[in-house]
């Protein structure tokens, strides 16, 4: 079989009704606006900005989300006409192989598996660390890890990944009421960084605005793997600040837009999917992109980006300390484990949904797509999923491959931005509900931003994706493409074709 053989449209909607595979249609514009506000407000509102502003920006973090939101819109426009077209689960993977063939589908599954399973166990690291600190504001004392033998274990990450695996399991809308609960919690939270943030803003703070570029020091920059690949490739000395560094700080920063695309995954459980998804993606990326911008002008009026950069773990709690507010610096640490429950939520059922469209397609086995007839939720796959996030997160130091998220995200973004181009030419007969305007030209400029995104992550970040890749790709000639349904398909419909190109025989 062709590696780029596309699978067919009606196929994919086709499979996702197939009895004991289907999941149940419950959710609405609401809940969608929600999971999106809930995966993005998390890690990269409470200590990603911080980080951008002092290593990288300095007040221009502001533009930097502004650039992450605008690559992430684009990309997300794309999403959005093709979960219109296609509502069921699978998101990028399953438009990858709609479009440029079950290879390409297989490298985007894998590197969505790999976003979405490295970001779920690295949020729940830090859910843990927020939660010991939590306990230490109330004058409770709690060791983060236990001890089990010859291992140590952090408890925190493994309880929070195992609670929300059994929540998942039993039921998406039950899950997605939770979230609401909590999500709702922490945009008030946020709201409050904002509000009271201002009351400490001094003008002083954002000039230079876009502060001048000096060569790079300290965080490891000035070695070469962590160096960006794009200055690695060009030989350009590594740098801080400037406009090089707004575009770094975005790369950065796009960390706290990832989740977005976990809302198209979820494509085959929302009701009226072709007016209810574009509604719920833009409203959640439209919020979010207000709290990030409010959140970055409040921090960077506080304190001097200078003063940041002395930290080494910078975050919001950091700037509110130094103006001499520990009360707000508490309020932030709460707001920290709110924000991140919801995240790790919403990436442990994006997993899951992504590995239930490769395994009914065949290229993982086929059995574990079976969903519960009683809840309609894939709970094979939903326990082996959370059982090998809670084991990374709970036995590992998983929080050293964060940026492994970003060049996942990314990979699969530039892929579904230029998969629509593909799709309008092969199936012009398709009328989506959203269409991406201006022709090609915003799936171009996406695709394009991405992959510049994608150059300014560190030269490990690209080593350890490279061979990530090759493991993928190993897995899929050993197993999944002799399992694959599609290729089943094809060679049972072969047939034996004369010298004329007259049909003979079928060979099934």
């Amino acid at each position: 079989m062709s590696l780029f053989r596309t699978k067919p449209v009606e196929s994919f909607l086709a499979d996702a009704a197939e009895p004991g595979r289907q999941l149940k249609r419950s959710l609405n514009t609401w809940d969608l606006m929600i999971m999106g506000v809930a995966v993005a407000v998390g890690a990269g509102i409470f200590s990603v900005g911080a980080r951008a502003a002092a290593d990288f920006s300095g007040p221009a973090v502001t533009l930097s989300f502004v650039i992450a939101a605008l690559t992430c819109a684009m990309a997300i426009m794309c999403y959005a006409e093709f979960a219109t077209a296609i509502p069921v689960a699978g998101s990028a993977y399953v438009f990858s192989y709609a479009t440029m063939g079950e290879f390409v589908a297989w490298v985007i599954g894998w590197n969505l598996i790999l976003e979405l399973f490295t970001a779920a166990a690295v949020i729940a690291k830090y859910w843990g660390i927020y939660l010991t600190e939590v306990f230490q504001l109330v004058g409770v004392h709690l060791s983060p890890t236990i001890e089990l033998g010859i291992v140590t274990m952090s408890w925190g990450p493994f309880l929070i990944v195992a609670l929300f695996t059994i929540l998942l399991v039993l039921g998406t809308k039950l899950s997605a009421t939770v979230s609401n609960v909590f999500t709702v919690i922490k945009i008030a939270v946020v709201l409050f960084v904002i509000v009271v943030g201002f009351f400490y803003v001094k003008a002083e703070n954002y000039a230079p605005f876009i502060p001048e570029a000096v060569p790079a020091t300290g965080n490891g920059t000035t070695e070469v793997l962590k160096q960006s690949l794009f200055a690695f490739a060009t030989g350009a000395a590594p740098a801080q600040y400037g406009l090089m560094g707004v575009f770094a700080g975005a790369a950065l920063v796009f960390f706290a837009f990832v989740g977005f695309d976990v809302v198209a995954t979820s494509a085959e459980e929302v009701k009226d999917p072709s007016k209810t998804l574009p509604r719920g993606i833009f409203a959640g990326l439209a919020l979010t992109t207000l709290l990030y911008i409010g959140v970055s002008l409040a921090l960077t009026g506080m304190v001097s980006y200078k003063d940041l950069a002395t930290v080494d773990t910078p975050n919001l709690a950091t700037a509110f300390s130094l103006v001499g507010n520990e009360g707000a610096a508490s309020v932030i640490a709460v707001g920290s484990l709110i924000g991140l429950t919801t995240v790790v939520m919403v990436l442990l059922m994006g997993l899951s949904r992504v590995v239930l469209a490769m395994s009914r397609d065949g290229l993982l086995p086929h059995g574990l797509s079976k969903t519960s007839a009683k809840r309609s939720t894939p709970v094979r796959i939903q326990v082996i999923c959370g059982t090998l996030v809670a084991l990374a997160a709970g036995f590992t130091r998983v929080d050293v491959l964060e940026e492994m998220i970003n060049i996942g995200t990314l990979s699969a973004f530039v892929m579904v931005s230029l998969g629509i181009i593909v799709l309008r030419r092969k199936r012009p007969d398709l009328k989506p509900a959203f269409r991406v305007p201006f022709g090609p030209v915003i799936p171009v400029v996406s695709a394009l931003l991405c992959t510049y995104l994608m150059l300014n992550l560190a030269v490990e970040t690209w080593i350890y994706f490279v061979l990530w890749l090759i493991v993928g790709v190993v897995i899929y000639f050993a197993y999944g493409r002799k399992h694959s349904r599609l290729n089943e398909k094809f060679a049972a419909q072969v047939a034996i074709v004369d010298g004329t190109g007259n049909e003979l025989v079928d060979s099934k």
